[in-house]
């Protein structure tokens, strides 16, 4: 996407922001989620960031990918973006990132953790009402997943727009889209309580 495309995301995000029950100080309305196979060129996807997104780095144990952590970190450095690493808050910790995301299977981890470093920005997965709970106190806000049909392979059902805004809004956290969002999807959720969103294709 071009830096263009990526602002009008943005843009959308910071409306859902406005209209969304919580959102949390600091952290951007919109995150840009690294996948191995849809989004090659990972320097290049943050340099098209607007200033004040988001970064998730998920390298999956991929040496090549781990690498691209402390390139990562200095671009959010210079463009002001928030860069958290998945599952990985040593190598948060030695590249400079902000913080760490988490898969919801590893918040007994994330525990350790939150109280080692409460300076961090956290933030994690959640597919259904029950996992946002486990969230709450580890995270500074959770991605519910998936909104909209996804080519993630790892993608369930969709939970649908309408399903998902109720989860938000009785959600103790602020919640942010991811799956299946984009410049057109991302209109049917307007004021159904998210305070953000989570793109992958739509911002490779």
């Amino acid at each position: 996407m071009t830096y263009d495309g990526a602002a009008a995301l943005a843009r959308h995000a910071q409306t859902l922001r406005q209209t969304a029950r919580r959102a949390a100080p600091g952290l951007p309305a919109l995150f840009w989620l690294t996948d191995p196979d849809r989004t090659p060129d990972l320097l290049a996807g943050a340099l098209a960031l607007p200033p004040g997104s988001g970064v998730i780095l998920r390298h999956f144990g991929r040496p090549d990918l781990r690498a691209a952590a402390s390139p990562l970190a200095a671009i959010a450095r210079a463009r002001a973006l928030v860069l958290l690493i998945a599952a990985d808050p040593v190598l948060a910790a030695t590249s400079g990132a902000h913080g760490v995301h988490w898969p919801n299977r590893m918040l007994a981890r994330a525990r350790r953790w939150r109280a080692r470093r409460p300076d961090w920005t956290v933030t994690a997965s959640a597919h259904s009402a029950r996992e946002i709970a486990r969230a709450e106190g580890l995270a500074d806000a959770v991605f519910l997943s998936p909104i909209f049909p996804s080519a993630s392979p790892s993608a369930t059902r969709p939970l649908g727009p309408l399903r998902a805004g109720r989860i938000a809004q009785d959600a103790p956290m602020p919640v942010l889209a991811l799956g299946g969002v984009n410049t057109r999807t991302v209109r049917r959720l307007q004021g159904l309580g998210f305070s953000g969103i989570g793109a992958v294709g739509a911002l490779a």
